[in-house]
């Protein structure tokens, strides 16, 4: 599932029915929907593109209201999970979450440094299909630019950042052991390209999702253990510099034999043209 429901609990922490394939954020008290499993700690200078989105209203104040992550790929753009934005994700229709906004600069969400943003916009993928975790995209449009610097290139159609066997790093604040305990600094993890094949077989149909190699990338660790997790749901996924996914949903976190599967930056542009 989503790894805010699945990958995707986006609120509800309590989504640390862990093993089973969801959205990586929930609606609780750490609408993280992934975290990060096998990572270390990621410096903000390194990484100003990362965000987090929160909202106190919903997820509490203990992790300044982090619920998802998110990427910058323009001054006031943000990508992220569809799946964060949900009704199930946050209790209710994401227009209605007063104190929505974006988190940047910051690398613990309990200090105070760095820059809160209202979030001005939102536009949330019309083809995004639940069932099969397919066009897992939104965008937020901010009321003002991010910090100077703060924004990641994206990889078009046909770059080499996708080739199977690239190195890649998978940025957020989720769980990093599976088993619920989230993230409070920004971490990430060395994961590698994966082939279609792989998450082809992992994810052939069913309840978990079904692996699209159009709208999807499969990237981790062949032997497990390195992934994203609830609470990382919509953050970046980086290859050669450039951003290549974003997390969306997978089978329980950093197995072998269930890689994470993530919305296919290519495609997300094709989806978004003119809203970026």
């Amino acid at each position: 599932m989503p790894r805010s429901v699945v990958r995707a609990l986006t609120g509800v922490l309590a989504l640390t029915a862990a093993a089973a394939v969801m959205p990586l954020a929930s609606p609780s008290a750490a609408v993280a929907d992934s975290i990060i499993v096998g990572g270390q700690p990621a410096p903000v200078a390194d990484s100003p593109w990362v965000v987090a989105l929160s909202s106190r209203d919903r997820f509490g104040g203990a992790r300044s209201g982090q619920f998802c992550g998110g990427v910058a790929v323009a001054p006031t753009k943000i990508l992220t999970a569809a799946h964060c934005l949900s009704d199930e994700a946050l209790g209710g229709p994401a227009e209605r979450v007063r104190d929505l906004l974006v988190i940047a600069d910051r690398e613990r969400l309990s200090d105070s440094g760095g820059q809160e943003i209202p979030v001005r916009g939102i536009w949330v993928n019309p083809a995004y299909d639940p069932a099969s975790n397919a066009g897992d995209l939104a965008v937020l449009t901010l009321s003002r630019a991010m910090p100077e610097g703060g924004v990641i290139p994206t990889a078009k159609g046909g770059d080499t950042a996708y080739r199977a066997g690239t190195a890649a790093a998978v940025y957020g604040w989720g769980d990093t052991t599976g088993s619920g305990a989230y993230a409070s600094v920004l971490r990430s993890a060395r994961v590698q390209v994966l082939p279609d094949s792989d998450c082809a077989r992992a994810y052939p149909g069913g309840q978990e999702g079904t692996y699209k190699a159009s709208a999807m990338l499969c990237a981790g660790d062949p032997a497990g253990g390195r992934d994203a997790c609830q609470g990382d749901s919509g953050g970046p996924l980086v290859a050669r510099g450039r951003l290549i996914g974003l997390v969306s949903w997978g089978s329980g976190c950093g197995r072998a034999g269930s890689p994470g599967v993530y919305t296919r930056v290519s495609a997300a542009l094709e989806w978004a043209e003119g809203r970026i």
